[in-house]
Formats: C-alpha cells, structure tokens, sequence
C-alpha cells in the first residue's frame, strides 16, 4: 500500500552525518522527492550538498532557529498525512516508512516511533535490524515516543498544533509538543516491528561547540515547570511516573525476550535501557 507521507529532518552542520543518513534513505529505496531538509545555518559544507539532491524540499534559514521552527517549516512545505520528523544522524533499514505507517493504522496510533539502538555503529546493523524486527514487533510501550523518529498524523496537528515556534527555546520544543500530546486523547506508542541506529545527539553537540558549551551542559536553562504549566509537584510526579514506567518495561521486555526496545552500544556491546 502506498502511503502518504512527508519527512523532515533539520540540520546545522556535521555533513558527514547528513550524508550518512541520506545514504541510507537512498540504500533502502526513500524517494528523496518525500524529504525536505531545513538547514539552520551550516556553515560547513552542509549546503553544498543539498543543493546536488533531488530533495522534495530544502530551506535555509540564515540563522539558527532552533528545531521547532525548522520542523515546522519543514512540515508546512510538503503537507501530507503522515509527517515523519526526525534527527540527521540515523541509520534506517529497508520498508521502514511502510511497516511504521502500516504498524500505525493497524493498531489505531496516531504517533509513532521506531525501536532504536544508539552509540557507535560498530555491528551489522541489516542483520540485527531485520531480526529485532522479526522478535519484537508485537512489542509496544504504550502511550510514549521519542524525538529521534516521530510519525505523525495530521490530525494531532489539527488537535493540538504544531512544534512551539520559538528559537530560544534551543532543544526543548519536543518536551512541550509531547506534554500537549499527553493531555490528548490521542494513541501513540513506541513500537519494534522498526529498528533505527542513532549516533546520538549530533547538531545538538554542534551547538554546544558552537556556543562554548561542554556535552554535559544544557543548550539553555528554561523554566520546565512554567513552559509545561506544572506546579512543582506536578513536574516531580510526572517524572517519577516516567522513571518507573521505564523501569517496568525495561524488566517486562528483558524477562520475556531478552532485550529491550532502547539499547545502547557500549564497549562494543548492547546494553538495554
């Protein structure tokens, strides 16, 4: 089945991870006319290549307006009824759009994510794509989803609106867009049926780079409480509740298949979160 849908994904420098990430999508038969890249403000040698791709959208803003703005961009330019944003430094293996929509629909999700591996590529990830797939695609945790790879219906834009369009907000916009998704009534999930490897985090760490900041900083301080409207107990429990709600489906994944839908790569190992 032939599905309607868009993706778009914003940059700001480290062409490398850029380049690898479209490799991918090429390997696997994406049709770059469905993607449209929002570059905010390379300047490496990040628009020099976009400009050699058969993209079916790029925008280049003059300065860095952080990631909401550029989503949003990025969504409004090619509208579709599927919006897939995510991160420029990820690896996706084959028929990955086809079986998250697809996964979607058959289970009346409005949003979803795909299992992910993170850390250095240093495995087969094809071979380990394809029978993580096979293993855990049953397997969901409910009423959650992550900013690495978001699907999303056009509906919940419609419901809720789009990413909060402010570039000081530098990296918190997903937080605030998730905590209007959680006061909705609207299903969501992460899901294994689809695998990605994520490296990790890269234009945020350029911008740390970029703006004299080691990786343990945060790009900006904000008043969590204030932009989520929580008191502070309200923001306490909630993250409590996430931390469990982690903890038990870490346990509840690991018990019955020996590993989980979030893993991490270190000293060449996986370890599950």
């Amino acid at each position: 089945m032939e599905h309607d849908y868009a993706i778009t994904f914003a940059c700001y420098n480290a062409v490398h991870y850029t380049r690898t990430f479209v490799d991918s999508l090429i390997k696997v038969g994406t049709p770059l006319s469905r993607v449209v890249v929002v570059d905010n403000g390379s300047t490496d040698e990040t628009r020099d290549y976009l400009q050699t791709l058969p993209l079916g959208g790029r925008i280049f803003n003059k300065s860095n307006q952080a990631c909401g703005v550029a989503w949003n961009q990025g969504i409004l330019h090619l509208q579709a009824e599927w919006n897939i944003v995510m991160n420029n430094d990820v690896i996706v293996p084959p028929e990955w759009i086809n079986h998250l929509i697809q996964t979607a629909i058959d289970n009346n999700l409005s949003v979803i994510s795909p299992a992910l591996i993170e850390g250095e590529l240093d495995y087969d990830f094809d071979a380990f794509a394809l029978a993580s797939s096979a293993k855990m695609q049953n397997v969901f945790r409910h009423q959650t989803q992550h900013a690495v790879c978001i699907c999303i219906h056009r509906s919940v834009f419609h419901e809720i609106g789009y990413f909060r369009a402010n570039p000081k907000l530098l990296g918190f916009e997903d937080a605030i867009f998730f905590n209007d998704l959680a006061k909705s009534n609207f299903r969501r999930a992460i899901n294994g049926r689809v695998w990605l490897h994520h490296f990790g985090s890269i234009t945020q760490k350029e911008m740390k780079q970029k703006m004299g900041k080691s990786e343990k900083e945060v790009l900006v301080k904000v008043n969590s409480r204030q932009l989520l409207q929580q008191s502070w107990i309200e923001r306490k429990i909630a993250r409590h509740r996430v931390k469990q709600q982690q903890r038990d489906w870490q346990q509840a994944e690991l018990s019955t298949y020996g590993m989980t839908l979030h893993g991490e790569r270190v000293n060449h190992a996986f370890v599950w979160r």
